[in-house]
Parts: structure tokens; C-alpha cells; sequence
């Protein structure tokens, strides 16, 4: 009998058919960025750019004042990602190792963290900030969002650490390397795929949160992309095209990371879950 390729055909299909309704909104955005407000307006809002006005691209990083917004969203999100992994690796490798008894309450204590909204704390913390004097300034939004980063990095990272054999530390150790050695130059390279994994998930968190940045930031000067680009929509008129020229500039790092770490997501998410 001759084998029916149609599953597979069909397989395919619905692969193509999926892959496009995922990539239809990032085609519309792109030409809607290169649209006026008269071409939108006069009902040319799903149709290719009459003419394209790569001029709003311009507007919104120079006028608009988008350029500024992403190097802040840049900033924020670099300081976030670098202290969060380190802290939630030393953390975790730390009660991977811990034979005590309080350590079940230590994993426990740092997952409640994955269970509480950033609602419940939004008036504790902004009182907090107030009362400290760091309203509108970088380490209003760094320290909150390294505080929600860690909980889920940690929880994360236990379970890839635990995965590793302790035999590896017991041979550093009869070499002669200090703990701080064996930590940093043998356990921290072993779970790069982890903490490459981590370090997605906290970029996409806090590149697109916008909930702590529009309470605790007010100046222009620290504002991110999210609340930036929010400012532009006007009283009385908007300029869509030059905000869908600042949402692509938005989202095209984030389509970068995902191309650049895509492969160590998947490794870390894999290894993570293969205990032995």
C-alpha cells in the first residue's frame, strides 16, 4: 500500500494558516505606521499605504520624543534583567544546596511572590516610594520590577540547579576552588539556557508593563515606550500614523529577542524539566 501523505499535508496547512493570523497583526501595524491620518480616515485602514510616509518614523522618534523613551526602556530593562539574574541565581543555587530544615518554608516563601497581583501592592509601594522621596526616578520602577521578577526566576531556576549533580562541586572543591569560584566559573555557565529563559521572560514583563510606570513616573525624562507611547494619543486629534510608527519601534526588539534566544528558551524550558 502506498503511504497517503494528506495528514501531513493537512498538518502543514494548518501550520501555514496558523503562522499567518500570527503575523497578520505585525504586517497591519508596519503599514499602518506608514499611513497620514487622511488615508485612515478616508477608509484606508486594512489596504496597502497610497503612499508611504516613512516620515512618521521620523515624527515619532524625533517629535514624538520616542527615541527617548526607548533608550529609557532600554536602560530599565537591561539593569532588571543583569541584577534579577544574578540575585535569582545565587538565591536559588542556595536553596537547591540548603539541607536545613526550613528549606521547603524558603521555596514556599519566594513562590507566594507568583501569587500576588501587581493591583494589591500598586498604593503600598507608591506610599513607600513617596515616603523614601524616589517618585519619578529610575529606581521607582527598577526596584518593584526586580522585586516581581525574582519570584518566578528563582522558582525557575531551583529546579534547573537541583537537576545538576553535586559531584561536580565535590570535584571543585578537592581541586582546591572556593565557593565562590566553583559557583561562578563552573555551576553559572552550566545553566546559561535557564537563565537565558529567565532573562526573556523578565524582558518581555517589564518592556511591556505599564501599570507601575504610569504611577510612579511623571517626568518625561524617565518615562518607557509603554507610557510614552500612550502620551501621544490626544485630546483632540491623534496622529496614528506617527503611534503606529512608535508601536513598531516598540515591538521590533521584542521580535529580535525572540530570534536571537529562541533556541535557549526552548533548551532551558526542556532541561528544566529532565530531573537526573
Amino acid at each position: 500500500m502506498k503511504k497517503t501523505h494528506i495528514p501531513k499535508i493537512l498538518l502543514q496547512l494548518v501550520l501555514i494558516s496558523f503562522a499567518a493570523i500570527q503575523l497578520y497583526p505585525l504586517v497591519f501595524l508596519f503599514f499602518f505606521s506608514l499611513k497620514d491620518n487622511n488615508e485612515i480616515y478616508g477608509g484606508n485602514v486594512m489596504g496597502l499605504p497610497r503612499q508611504f510616509k516613512w516620515s512618521n518614523y521620523e515624527n515619532a522618534l524625533f517629535n514624538a520624543n520616542v527615541g527617548n523613551y526607548l533608550l529609557n526602556s532600554i536602560f530599565v530593562t537591561l539593569v532588571i534583567i543583569l541584577v534579577s539574574g544574578v540575585l535569582a541565581c545565587m538565591v536559588s543555587y542556595a536553596i537547591a544546596r540548603m539541607t536545613v530544615k526550613i528549606n521547603g518554608f524558603v521555596k514556599i516563601f519566594f513562590s507566594l511572590g507568583l501569587m500576588i497581583p501587581l493591583h494589591a501592592v500598586l498604593l503600598p509601594v507608591f506610599i513607600m516610594l513617596k515616603n523614601m522621596k524616589m517618585l519619578d526616578t529610575y529606581q521607582a520602577i527598577i526596584i518593584p520590577y526586580i522585586a516581581f521578577a525574582l519570584p518566578m526566576a528563582i522558582f525557575f531556576m531551583i529546579g534547573f540547579f537541583q537537576t545538576l549533580p553535586k559531584e561536580l562541586e565535590e570535584s571543585a572543591f578537592l581541586d582546591g576552588c572556593s565557593i565562590y569560584r566553583t559557583f561562578f566559573f563552573i555551576m553559572l555557565p552550566l545553566v546559561r539556557p535557564a537563565l537565558a529563559t529567565i532573562s526573556v521572560f523578565t524582558f518581555l514583563s517589564t518592556w511591556n508593563e505599564m501599570m507601575f510606570a504610569i504611577t510612579f513616573i511623571n517626568s518625561e525624562k524617565y518615562r518607557t515606550l509603554t507610557v510614552g507611547i500612550m502620551q501621544m494619543v490626544g485630546k483632540y486629534t491623534t496622529d496614528w500614523g506617527t503611534m503606529g510608527a512608535g508601536l513598531m519601534v516598540a515591538t521590533v526588539p521584542t521580535i529580535v529577542i525572540y530570534l536571537l534566544f529562541s533556541k535557549q528558551v526552548q533548551s532551558g524550558m526542556v532541561s528544566g524539566a529532565v530531573k537526573g
